[in-house]
């Protein structure tokens, strides 16, 4: 059976075009474990979702970014990631090696957003992404895309939105390359 909340989740995220194709991923943290979604599903139509340990390797069909799921789960008090492609995000990241927002609910919500390196699917990224969110709800992974954490897929999903918006926003005003990023 699909989780409602991330068939709802994934159509917002096409709708503000967060993510394309079947990039992306999300997850849900469920006892001793986490439910993810499938390797190359669509998160609009994500299907059935896999259960993934919080410790050891992933059944089959789990995301390959279930290693960043996993070290965000074992490390922080989140309960819920969404992973996202965001266009305006991740080319800021590779200008950038922070991002500092200057519109109002990026610098009331997220004042800055880390920017983290490692190749996707990696433990270096996994463990680099679940350092940035220990104490925040968002990062960049370079080049990549963004990874969004909170109490709730909403939460999460609010704070992907918040990236790319922020981002937008600087590349609008003409910031980017002026010492602000």
């Amino acid at each position: 059976m699909q989780d409602e909340d991330c068939v709802r989740i994934g159509k917002r995220l096409f709708t503000e075009g967060l993510v394309g194709g079947n990039f992306g991923n999300m997850s849900r943290r469920e006892g001793d474990g986490f439910l993810v979604t499938r390797t190359g599903s669509y998160l609009d139509d994500p299907g059935d979702l896999v259960m993934v340990p919080c410790e050891g390797e992933a059944p089959p069909g789990a995301s390959s970014e279930y290693r960043v799921h996993q070290a965000v789960y074992n490390l922080t008090p989140h309960l819920a990631i969404v992973h996202a492609h965001p266009a305006h995000a991740v080319a800021a990241s590779l200008a950038c090696e922070r991002i500092v927002p200057k519109d109002s609910e990026g610098e009331m919500l997220c004042p800055e957003i880390a920017v983290v390196g490692g190749a996707p699917g990696t433990q270096e990224l996994a463990d680099n992404v679940a350092a940035a969110l220990k104490d925040a709800h968002l990062v960049i992974a370079r080049g990549h895309g963004t990874f969004a954490a909170g109490k709730s897929l909403d939460e999460a999903y609010l704070y992907t939105s918040l990236a790319e918006y922020s981002c937008r926003v600087l590349l609008y005003a003409g910031l980017w390359g002026k010492g602000i990023l």
